[in-house]
């Protein structure tokens, strides 16, 4: 039987770009070997959730020009805590044991590693958040 560790193991994509150096910081080969496959698995999801974000604040996000719509993506991120802890509960929850451990050991650090990555996502994804996409994945 398969446990827990190796089922969350097989299931995340690999990043052929994510690569790892001796020379990296703990907190960037967190990122590069957890964070980034764990998002890349998360991606529909989080895009999904993020529609829902604006669908529930009254469509207000599709009203704003480009700039704005950034900048709503990071207020969203940094500054509304249900939706951040909503977002991080979404990572966190397909961690490893082992990597639950590192991650407590300076949870701060990669908690803004983090959010940028999912700030980064959506604003890649941006184009998905216009009004006719709104029901479409």
């Amino acid at each position: 039987m398969i446990n827990r560790t190796e089922a969350l193991n097989q299931i995340r994509p690999i990043i052929s770009s994510a690569l790892m150096y001796d020379t990296m910081s703990s907190d960037e080969r967190f990122q590069n070997g957890t964070l980034r496959p764990i998002l890349k698995l998360q991606n529909d999801l989080i895009i999904v959730v993020f529609k829902n974000y604006i669908t529930k604040h009254k469509n207000m996000f599709y009203n704003l020009s480009l700039p704005k719509q950034l900048d709503y993506i990071e207020s969203a991120i940094n500054k509304d805590i249900k939706f951040r802890n909503s977002i991080k509960g979404m990572i966190i929850g397909h961690f490893t044991i082992e990597e639950y451990e590192i991650y407590m050991e300076n949870s701060s650090a990669l908690n803004k590693r983090m959010m940028n990555l999912v700030k980064e996502r959506l604003v890649s994804h941006i184009q998905l958040f216009r009004p006719e996409m709104a029901t479409v994945i």
